[in-house]
């Protein structure tokens, strides 16, 4: 009796465990941690048809997305993207969807093994008196009747019952295969969303450093306006320059005031949408430090064509659907297999304990059976039939994404280009302007030339400033775009791009 309890409560011990989560391929099921792709398994560059395919609490710390290591401390461009990729919820929601997946595929397993039930139960029952009728043995078929005492018994049943699949021409293996498949397009479907956040991140940390940079500028203008006017009224002071010329000075150094206010503005928000990419709150206390802009500024040596490649190569987006298309042929051996016999092997023990006498202890049955689905209204005909509609629809679908990343590539690409002709154009401006803005400043201070010419050629010089920042900055997130579009940008934030570096002294 004891050891039967005993039994019974190691089977179920068993069933409250909780196993490591699969691997596939020999690697992981889901990634490590919410800032962490998944390592992706060489895959066929086609998925098969169905036909052909065989049959075949660590999370806590992460999820918490400690930030006080950063606050009030100078960030660099790693910092940023390791704080965004750890703190952001968007890549903690897929990391967690691709663990669910992980363990969806766990669970389809299961079904390679038998599975095993039981059951204990106990009662007691009781009789009331009464009168029982019976034939006698004598003469004449006399009915003799007697008394039935008063009875009670008590019985206590334990069983036991185990029940396995042990062929259904693909069934199991295409559900197996589809759960993994779908497991494979969840891990997929993260590394893309880590790869979006790199992007978001940098582009509004470049956005900011752009703004910070203009702002820096506009206070070198405001300063030579502030010299230009006091220049001016010195002139004045001494007879040789009119009131004229000091309000016009004064109206250009009241004009750079409000612009330098303006960016003030626009830098605040810019580092407040930095902070919320990074997964902080708006008003989050930080510093980021310089991101040496000129020194990025360089020539692409790989073509167009070989980054498309790379791209329909490395993209999470294309594997990812890829992994779909391979799911709904699976999809399509689960609906085959639905009209094809089964064969089931079942065992059933028993035993009873029991105050009555001449009940039977143990019990056992064994069982083999064939499942033979004749018909049910076509169901499996059409299921079958929208399966592989689906699973074509999905290789139209695979087909779209390498045409769309395809053409994503070449606009980037072109981007990235009309981006290094305009650093050079903006750079070849700052210099003329700078060198215009020195000759006007020399005549104005010799007295042969006009406040007028000073003015003018002081706000082509800050016109100038700007386009080369904003040109620069442009640059800088065209080919962080390029990256991400061809899966070329790493959680570090850098791009794995072939590179010739052309170096400037400018900002």
């Amino acid at each position: 009796m004891q050891r039967r309890l005993f039994a019974i409560g190691l089977l179920a011990t068993l069933g409250a465990c909780v196993p490591a989560r699969p691997r596939i391929d020999g690697g992981p099921a889901a990634p490590p941690a919410p800032s962490a792709l998944w390592p992706v398994p060489q895959a066929a560059e086609e998925p098969p048809p169905p036909a052909a395919i065989p049959v075949s609490t660590e999370a806590t710390a992460a999820l918490r997305g400690d930030t006080t290591d950063y606050e009030g401390h100078r960030l660099e461009l790693d910092d940023v993207v390791d704080l965004a990729l750890r703190t952001n919820p968007t890549t903690r929601a897929s990391w967690l969807n691709a663990r669910a997946a992980a363990d969806a595929y766990g669970s389809s397993r299961g079904a390679l093994l038998p599975s095993i039930d039981a059951s204990v139960t106990t009662g007691r029952t009781s009789s009331a008196p009464g009168s029982i009728a019976s034939l006698g043995t004598g003469s004449g078929n006399e009915i003799n009747t007697r008394n039935a005492a008063t009875g009670s018994r008590s019985q206590l049943t334990t069983s036991a019952t185990l029940s396995y699949l042990l062929f259904d021409l693909g069934g199991r293996g295409g559900s197996i295969e589809e759960a993994k498949q779908r497991a494979i397009a969840a891990d997929l479907t993260h590394n893309a969303t880590v790869h979006d956040v790199i992007l978001q991140v940098e582009s509004a940390l470049f956005s900011y450093l752009a703004t910070r940079a203009l702002r820096d500028a506009q206070e070198e203008s405001v300063r030579e306006a502030i010299a230009d006017t006091a220049a001016a009224a010195e002139r004045m002071h001494v007879g040789v320059a009119t009131l004229a010329e000091v309000l016009q000075a004064r109206t250009q150094l009241a004009q750079g005031r409000l612009q330098l206010a303006t960016l003030q503005g626009q830098e605040v928000t810019a580092k407040g949408n930095l902070a919320t990419a990074m997964g902080l709150q708006a008003n989050a206390r930080f510093e980021v430090g310089e991101v040496q802009v000129s020194d990025t500024v360089a020539h692409i040596t790989a073509s167009v064509d070989s980054l498309i490649n790379a791209a329909v190569a490395n993209r999470p987006e294309v594997a990812e659907v890829h992994a779909e298309a391979a799911s709904l042929a699976a999809a399509v051996r689960v609906a085959r297999s639905a009209g094809y016999p089964a064969l089931t092997l079942s065992s059933t023990t028993s035993s009873i304990q029991s105050t009555q006498t001449g009940i039977s202890p143990r019990n056992a049955q064994l069982f083999l059976g064939v499942q033979i689905p004749i018909f049910n209204g076509f169901s499996r005909q059409y299921d079958t039939r929208a399966a592989r509609e689906q699973y074509d629809a999905g290789l139209a679908r695979l087909a779209s994404t390498r045409q769309q990343v395809s053409g994503q590539v070449f606009a980037a690409y072109s981007e990235l280009t009309t981006a290094n002709d305009r650093v050079r154009a903006a750079r070849e401006l700052l210099v003329a302007a700078q060198q215009s803005a020195d000759v006007a400043l020399g005549r104005y201070r010799e007295g042969v030339g006009t406040i007028v010419d000073l003015l003018l050629a002081r706000s082509a010089l800050a016109t100038a400033r700007a386009e080369d920042i904003q040109a620069r900055w442009e640059w800088r997130t065209a080919l962080a775009q390029l990256a991400h579009d061809t899966g070329l940008l790493t959680t570090t934030g850098r791009t794995q791009i072939p590179l010739t570096t052309e170096r400037s002294n400018d900002r």
